[in-house]
């Protein structure tokens, strides 16, 4: 069974930074591309970053490129959202995803067959 747990999300000051991390279990991590979606209150759930299986290929949602960086640790078993100079628009639950392949469409929600439970950042103005 695929478990997908976050950690690292918290309470901010515009600025700030904080590390997001997502530790996977259940089936070979070095396989899948993984991804990391948000959800604001009121909004739809939306693409923040994905990076391939391994690593080599990176995206981002244009309104977190040059502050966010998503990295994969595959001895770990761990994806990682580094956030920098967060601004209160990133205010949202943070949700890892696990895709189906090695690569995808990384910002279709349908490529990824598998999600955390979620971390709430709030950032303060």
């Amino acid at each position: 069974q695929v478990q997908l747990v976050e950690s690292g999300g918290g309470l901010v000051q515009a600025g700030r930074s904080l590390r997001l991390s997502c530790a996977a279990s259940g089936r070979t991590f070095s396989n899948y591309a993984m991804g990391w979606f948000r959800q604001a209150p009121g909004k739809e759930r939306e693409f923040v970053s994905g990076v391939s299986w391994g690593g080599a290929y990176t995206y981002y949602t244009d309104s977190v490129k040059g502050r966010f960086t998503i990295s994969r640790d595959n001895a770990k078993n761990t994806v990682y959202l580094q956030m920098n100079s967060l601004k209160p628009e990133d205010t949202a639950v943070y949700y890892c995803a696990q895709g189906n392949s090695p690569s995808g469409s990384y910002r279709n929600p349908l490529t990824y067959g598998y999600w955390g439970q979620g971390t709430q950042v709030t950032v303060s103005s």
